[in-house]
């Protein structure tokens, strides 16, 4: 089978370029032959026999909206010349005007949109206005494209009920959660001091963009001041960030830790006795599924894509990610409670075991099939 694959990257680190590296990387041990129409492709897919890229180079243009929509224009352009060679074509989103016979739905703009927690008004300057105009656009393009595919793909149950608001068949939607690498992230120790955090303290962690509110990690800082003894160290980057003020205003900067990006995720994991993660809207937490396999237990809220994967034995879920007290009582639970911390942290670990890459990956090749047949 010849696979097409529509996306901007496919590498390790990204979140949607690392599901279409593994889904590649299965392919072709697999002995499919796998063509990627993208602007950037990992070298070792590349030294791949079966492996041929399309390269769209676009970096050069000034804003995410030119890049990708010259992409767009771009692929859609090869496609109509070359559309033939593909038994399958997978599209990821809005990446071209060509529709795919399975298109995977990572994120819905105007699920953002509607869920009242969108941070981006108009009259509130250049970069608001800019976003707002960004976000409205692919909500628009994503409607034009997901109706349009043969299958649509959602990464969790929030994005398949998105999907169907936006009028895409229930009988067209298929839910395919991301993978998570067992190796990597799994149960363990880290020197805390190595990583520039203290040692003997309760220890929260939380990751994720730290320049909008969308993450929640200002109802987390509101939260940690009702909960004394609680340390939290917090990795993301921090230029343009608010939230160092913020926790200063809160007297919490002797016990929040902000260390910027990090490449070291699997072992901040294993230095942290619990992962929070209450974010306002998520498509699907990848981090959330690290710190599972990772054997942390999680606090999260229902509104986070992913959190049905959650049981009540191995995290907690607020019903409404803002409210404090509710977030402030499930941090103090596992404060005081090491022995559950333990058990919700093996039971997560469980839950993960379900859910690798290589899992993902056949549940895609096994959706090609079905498409290729039709």
């Amino acid at each position: 089978m010849k696979i097409g694959i529509i996306t901007h990257k496919l590498v390790r680190g990204d979140g949607q370029g690392r599901v279409n590296y593994e889904i590649a990387r299965k392919a072709l041990t697999a002995g499919h032959q796998v063509i990627a129409i993208a602007m950037e492709v990992a070298p070792e897919l590349q030294e791949e026999p079966n492996f041929d890229w399309v390269r769209v180079p676009v970096a050069a243009l000034p804003t995410y909206l030119l890049r990708e929509h010259s992409f767009a224009i771009a692929a859609a352009v090869w496609l109509l010349c070359n559309r033939d060679e593909c038994d399958v074509l997978h599209a990821n989103g809005f990446v071209t005007w060509h529709p795919g016979d399975l298109n995977t739905a990572h994120f819905v703009h105007s699920g953002f949109l509607r869920s009242g927690h969108y941070p981006f008004r108009p009259w509130q300057g250049v970069y608001a206005a800019y976003q707002s105009f960004y976000t409205g656009f692919n909500a628009l393009l994503e409607r034009f494209i997901f109706r349009r595919a043969g299958l649509v793909v959602a990464v969790s149950r929030k994005i398949a009920e998105e999907l169907m608001v936006l009028g895409v068949s229930e009988k067209r939607i298929r839910v395919i959660y991301n993978g998570v690498d067992l190796d990597e992230f799994r149960p363990g120790y880290s020197v805390r001091r190595v990583l520039g955090l203290p040692e003997g303290k309760a220890m929260a962690l939380f990751a994720g963009d730290l320049r909008t509110p969308r993450k929640n990690l200002d109802t987390v800082l509101r939260a940690l001041v009702k909960v004394p003894e609680v340390h939290l160290a917090v990795a993301g980057t921090l230029e343009g960030s608010p939230f160092p003020a913020l926790a200063d205003s809160l007297k919490l900067s002797d016990r929040v830790h902000f260390l910027g990006k990090r490449t070291d995720m699997p072992a901040l994991m294993r230095a942290a006795d619990f992962f929070i993660f209450p974010s306002r809207y998520e498509p699907l937490g990848l981090v959330l599924m690290e710190a599972m396999a990772s054997g942390l237990p999680v606090i999260t809220a229902r509104c986070t894509g992913g959190a049905e994967m959650l049981t009540p034995e191995s995290g907690i879920v607020l019903d409404d990610p803002d409210n404090v007290d509710s977030l402030a009582g499930a941090m103090q639970l596992l404060r005081d409670q090491p022995e559950l911390r333990y058990s919700m942290g093996r039971a997560a670990r469980n839950v993960m075991e379900r859910f690798t890459w290589c899992h993902m990956a056949e549940n895609y090749l096994e959706a090609y099939r079905e498409v290729a047949c039709v």
